[in-house]
C-alpha cells in the first residue's frame, strides 16, 4: 500500500520505539480514544509554501500517495470511525478535512466525506467538522457549500502581504496575499461569518509582529493559532540556534501578548497565550503546543493509512508511518503504536531536563515533533525550549501580578477573566 513508509531512523532503538507498552498496560494505564480525525482528502497542493512541512522537508511521503481519496476510502473511513467512537463511547469527535490542499478534492467528494462519517456515526455522537484550507479555492459555492453542511472554516495566514508572500507563493513565485485575502473578505464580511474558526499563522521573525497581529485581526477571526515553524535538534528552525540561549520567538511574541492581554476590547483568541494561562491556573491543555494533556488525534491518509500527526514529517521520512491501514487494520490498533502512546503518558515521555523543570506542567515538553534529534529520537526537549521558558515565565509573572492586584481588591478572580 502506497502510503505505508518505513521509517528512516538510526538503525539503534530510539524513543519511542523503546516503549515498552505492555509493560504500561500491565501496569494499570489505559489508552484513551481517538476524538480528532484529520482525514487527508487531497495530497497535492496548489501553492508551494517555502515553510511546508509535508513538501520541502524531510518526509516525502506525499508523493506516493494518490492525489485523492477514493469514494471507497471515504466510506471505509467513516466505517472505522463510527466503529471506533461507537466502541468507545464518545459524545463527539472532530472531523478536520486537510490535505495538501482539501479543496482541491472538489465540492463532490467533501460532501461524500461529511455525509458518510456522518450518516455511519451513532446519531448519539455529535460530528463537528472543519476544514482547514489555505483559500484560493473559497469562493461563494464552497461557503455555500459549507454552510448547508455545517463545516468551519480555518484559514492559513501569515499576516500582510509581505509576509504572507514571502513564503506562501504559487510554484511561479506569485504571491497569494490578494487572492487569500479576497476569499477572506467573502467569508468575513457577509452571511458566512459564523463559519470561520479562525487563521493559522506561521511566525517568521523577519516580519513585524504587530504589524502581522493587526493585520490578522483585520479579518475579524474567533481564534489565531500562532505556529512556530517547524524544526528539530537535528534540522533546527530558522533564526534557532539549538546551543544558545538566545530567545528569538518569544521576543517576538511577547509584544503580541501584552497587546492582547492589555486590550480593554475582547479580540480573538491567541490560542498559544490562552492555553497557557489555562495552564497557570491549573486546568488541561487543548492543544499538543503545549501542556501535558493527553493527544488524542489520528491522521487518515489519502489511501487509507493509519498515521501519527502528520507535523512529525519534518523530522525524517516515514516519521509519521505506523504500518497500519483502514482496510485491514481497526482504529484501536493505533491506540498502542508506542509513538501515540508517548503522546499519552504526561511527563513520563519528557526528557529528564524537562521532568526537573519548574514549568514543566505548562510547557509539556513542547510540541512534540520539536523534540527530535537523530540519535535519540524525541526524548529531548523542545529546540525552542529557551523560548518556551521565557514566554511562559513572562505570562505567568504579568498574570500572577494581576492576580495580586485583584485580591488586593475585593474583585473576584474567575477563570473566564482571564
Amino acid at each position: 500500500m502506497p502510503g505505508n513508509v518505513d521509517p528512516e531512523p538510526p538503525a539503534t532503538l530510539m524513543f519511542p520505539d523503546s516503549l515498552d507498552v505492555s509493560e504500561l498496560l500491565a501496569s494499570g494505564w489505559k489508552p484513551l480514544a481517538f476524538q480528532q480525525f484529520i482525514l487527508k482528502i487531497h495530497s497535492r497542493c496548489d501553492l508551494a509554501c517555502r515553510h511546508c512541512y509535508i513538501y520541502e522537508m524531510a518526509d516525502q511521503s506525499w508523493k506516493a500517495q494518490p492525489r485523492r481519496m477514493s469514494p471507497a476510502v471515504v466510506d471505509r473511513v467513516a466505517q472505522r470511525i463510527a466503529e471506533h467512537a461507537g466502541f468507545h463511547d464518545l459524545a463527539e469527535i472532530d472531523i478536520i478535512l486537510h490535505g495538501g490542499e482539501p479543496l482541491l478534492a472538489g465540492p463532490e467528494l467533501i460532501s461524500h466525506v461529511v455525509r458518510a462519517v456522518r450518516g455511519a456515526v451513532d446519531p448519539g455522537t455529535r460530528v463537528n467538522v472543519s476544514i482547514q484550507t489555505n483559500a484560493i479555492q473559497l469562493d461563494e459555492a464552497y461557503l455555500r457549500l459549507f454552510d448547508r453542511l455545517g463545516v468551519r472554516i480555518g484559514v492559513s495566514l501569515d499576516g500582510d502581504e509581505e509576509a504572507q508572500d514571502r513564503h506562501r507563493r504559487f510554484a511561479n513565485g506569485k504571491g497569494s496575499h490578494a487572492l487569500v485575502s479576497e476569499s477572506l473578505r467573502r467569508l468575513t464580511e457577509g452571511p458566512f461569518h459564523h463559519l470561520f474558526s479562525g487563521l493559522l499563522c506561521t511566525i517568521d521573525i523577519r516580519n513585524d509582529p504587530i504589524r502581522t497581529y493587526e493585520a490578522l485581526l483585520a479579518f475579524d477571526p474567533p481564534a489565531i493559532d500562532f505556529l512556530l515553524p517547524h524544526g528539530n535538534w537535528s534540522e533546527p528552525p530558522p533564526f534557532r540556534n539549538p546551543d544558545s540561549s538566545a530567545t528569538p520567538y518569544a521576543d517576538w511574541l511577547i509584544p503580541i501578548f501584552d497587546r492582547w492581554y492589555g486590550s480593554a476590547t475582547v479580540h480573538a483568541d491567541v490560542r498559544l497565550f490562552s492555553q497557557i494561562m489555562r495552564l497557570l491556573t491549573g486546568r488541561g491543555s487543548q492543544t499538543e503546543k503545549v501542556g501535558l494533556s493527553p493527544a488524542r488525534m489520528v491522521v487518515i491518509e489519502t489511501d487509507g493509512s493509519i498515521e501519527q500527526s502528520d507535523i512529525l514529517k519534518s523530522s525524517y521520512h516515514g516519521a509519521a508511518a505506523t504500518s497500519l491501514h483502514l482496510l485491514r487494520d481497526p482504529l484501536d490498533r493505533a491506540m498502542v503504536h508506542p509513538a501515540i502512546v508517548a503522546r499519552q503518558i504526561g511527563d513520563r515521555a519528557l526528557s529528564p531536563i524537562c521532568r526537573r523543570c519548574d514549568i514543566k506542567s505548562v510547557c509539556g515538553g513542547g510540541l512534540y515533533a520539536h523534540r527530535y534529534r537523530a540519535t535519540t529520537g524525541f526524548s529531548e526537549p523542545s529546540v525552542y525550549c529557551p523560548d518556551l521558558y521565557r514566554l511562559i515565565t513572562y505570562i505567568r509573572d504579568r498574570f500572577a501580578r494581576d492576580v495580586a492586584r485583584l485580591r488586593g481588591t475585593d474583585e473576584p478572580l474567575h477563570p473566564s477573566n482571564i
